[in-house]
């Protein structure tokens, strides 16, 4: 018996509507953390050196960048991040999709 990869393994739970309501109200907040991991990096920045920057900790830094982080960061902390790694947030908004 093989084991189950992770994409079969996530389209089978996203099959039960209460997980893919779930998912789908945290893929925004998973999303923009893996950006602002991806444009750190992509400046050439430690979390330390960001942090250095930002006048915060590295930890402070490592919260934010936290997937799994119960704290959802401020629109005000998410501008200074960005402009600290060369770039100015842009928002859209998107029309929810009622698909059945």
């Amino acid at each position: 018996m093989t084991r189950p990869t992770l994409v079969s393994f996530k389209k089978k739970a996203l099959n039960d509507p209460e997980v893919r309501a779930e998912y789908e109200a945290l893929s925004a907040a998973y999303a923009l953390r893996r950006k602002l991991i991806v444009l750190r990096k992509a400046a050439g920045l430690t979390q330390e050196e960001l942090a250095e920057r930002l006048h915060t900790s590295k930890s402070a830094i490592s919260r934010l960048e936290n997937v799994n982080s119960p704290v959802s960061p401020t629109l005000t902390t998410i501008e200074a991040y960005a402009q600290a790694v060369g770039y100015r947030v842009e928002i859209n908004f998107l029309p929810v999709s009622h698909s059945a």
